[in-house]
């Protein structure tokens, strides 16, 4: 099956404004000081919605990140 795509500057745009997005709602977390901790949680934010958009538009892939973390 095959799904629509759009553009690729438009695919980056809405990447980033989605980012912009991520960030500001993670940004409380920088008040208990794991600002450092708040891009990399984005990065793979942004896997999982990548994978959801292309399992929901009818690509059969595991939505999951590609390296399990221990948060302990």
């Amino acid at each position: 099956m095959t799904y629509s795509k759009i553009p690729l500057e438009e695919y980056n745009k809405a990447k980033g404004q989605l980012r912009l997005q991520l960030n500001d709602v993670l940004n409380i977390f920088a008040m208990y000081g794991m600002q450092d901790y708040i891009p990399g949680a984005i990065d793979e934010i942004i896997e999982l919605a990548e994978a959801f958009g292309k399992r929901v538009r009818g690509k059969d892939i595991p939505i999951k990140l590609k390296t399990k973390r221990n948060h302990r």
